[in-house]
């Protein structure tokens, strides 16, 4: 909200000698509060006016000051502007400091961009996941690498921020990095939020994405079929290792696991439910949202494979799970082996729960939004991919309730009908009506 009331004063400070030299003054003040400092000019007493506030004359030292006092005015309204639209009040003090250059540190970007990467450091694990912490990593040193090719520089400082800075480094990932238009963004929105935490802190006062536009592509991320589920349980493996790291996915496909959840997935996870089988009763890393998930028998079966495995044994969890990085390169010579003609990742298993396992099978959207951990249905409604078979299933018992509603036609209403028909075409005849 903007102030009450605003005054801006230039004025001579009389000295104590009573000097015709002196000293201009400016005077902020602010709801009635009161700030002022020098203006470090002097000036001769017998050529200023105080009710214009300015020097007398047309000379060139006159014009210089009246100038300088001028700029200082414009300044003042510009920093008056950019408080108004960012909804903060205005006190005299916070003004004075902005003329004196107190409030605009020279505030380095990347070491602010270090700072945020530093705490998230030492909150991982109490809000924080490894994998942001990583995500926020590579943007920084993309825009690290960026400002060392465009301006030959280790830093700039973040007053040197603008709409043309971001444009630039958007164009950079794109085409010097070769990312695609999603990454991109990805990364465009990381940066994004260290110039609003920098806004916050009052290192800068404009918000240089204000007029940043993008826009991601719609991905439709598919599941695996039936068939392909199917396919990929039945399948055998000459190593030990692609077998493990099958059960593993085909574990998350009927439990909606991420590849984190699965990871440390504890024995005392597994918990008996109020209808006496076992359920997995967990807190997602991610979120920390509970999830509980029944156990369907295909899970079972796998914890039931791998309850002496030796890694399971040693680290106490339910499944031995490799890194995700050899996950997704194991199941990319799954998907080759079975065939498929796409590529297999950790996360498809968790979209094939969501659609292919739950939904398709007429699970209520709502119990699959809680199973997932999901905190809207909205983000659940991106998993539900129907399948080809089950629009096919629908369309069917569509097909036969409506034939089943379909008014019935008696003998005796063909009858009635028939010879309405006749009685018209006769009349027709009759006054020679051709249609």
């Amino acid at each position: 909200m903007l102030e009450s009331s605003f005054g801006l004063v230039f004025f001579l400070k009389i000295p104590r000698n009573e000097s015709k030299i002196r000293t201009v003054y400016l005077r902020i003040t602010v709801d009635g509060i009161p700030k002022e400092t020098s203006t470090k000019r002097k000036w001769d007493s017998t050529r200023w006016d105080q009710k214009t506030e300015r020097a007398i004359g047309t000379k060139e030292d006159a014009r210089s000051l009246n100038f300088f006092l001028d700029s200082l005015i414009l300044k003042v309204n510009e920093y008056k502007t950019e408080i108004m639209y960012s909804g903060k009040p205005i006190t005299s003090e916070k003004v004075m400091d902005y003329v004196l250059g107190k409030i605009t540190p020279r505030v380095k970007l990347l070491e602010e961009f270090q700072k945020h990467n530093n705490e998230m450091t030492a909150l991982l694990g109490k809000g924080y996941a490894k994998g942001t912490l990583d995500r926020f990593t590579i943007t920084k040193n993309h825009l690290t690498a960026f400002i060392k090719f465009k301006f030959k520089s280790t830093d700039i400082e973040f007053t040197d921020l603008n709409l043309e800075f971001i444009k630039d480094f958007e164009f950079y990932l794109r085409t010097v990095r070769n990312c695609s238009n999603n990454t991109t963004l990805k990364y465009i929105a990381n940066f994004k939020k260290i110039v609003i935490r920098a806004i916050d802190k009052e290192i800068i006062l404009k918000d240089p994405f204000k007029n940043f536009k993008g826009r991601k592509t719609k991905m439709v991320k598919k599941p695996l079929t039936t068939q392909e589920l199917y396919e990929l349980e039945r399948h055998y493996f000459t190593t030990d290792r692609l077998n493990v790291v099958r059960d593993v996915f085909v574990f998350q496909c009927y439990t909606g696991m991420a590849y984190i959840d699965a990871y440390q997935l504890k024995k005392t996870d597994i918990k008996k439910g109020i209808d006496g089988n076992l359920w997995i009763m967990s807190e997602r890393q991610k979120t920390n949202s509970t999830t509980n998930v029944p156990l369907l028998p295909q899970a079972l079966k796998i914890i039931e494979k791998y309850k002496d495995h030796p890694l399971c044994l040693q680290r106490g969890t339910v499944l031995p799970v490799s890194s995700n990085q050899k996950m997704n390169e194991y199941l990319k010579e799954i998907a080759i082996l079975c065939g498929f003609p796409f590529t297999l990742n950790t996360h498809m298993a968790r979209r094939t729960f969501g659609s292919t396992v739950t939904l398709n099978n007429n699970v209520p959207i709502n119990v699959v939004k809680e199973m997932l951990g999901h905190s809207s249905v909205k983000q659940t409604e991106a998993y539900a991919i129907t399948e080809q078979a089950t629009i096919g299933r629908e369309m069917s018992l569509l097909k036969k309730k409506l034939n089943k509603d379909a008014p019935k036609i008696s003998k005796t209403d063909i009858a009635v009908l028939s010879r309405l028909e006749k009685e018209i075409q006769a009349i027709k005849k009759k006054y020679n009506i051709s249609s």
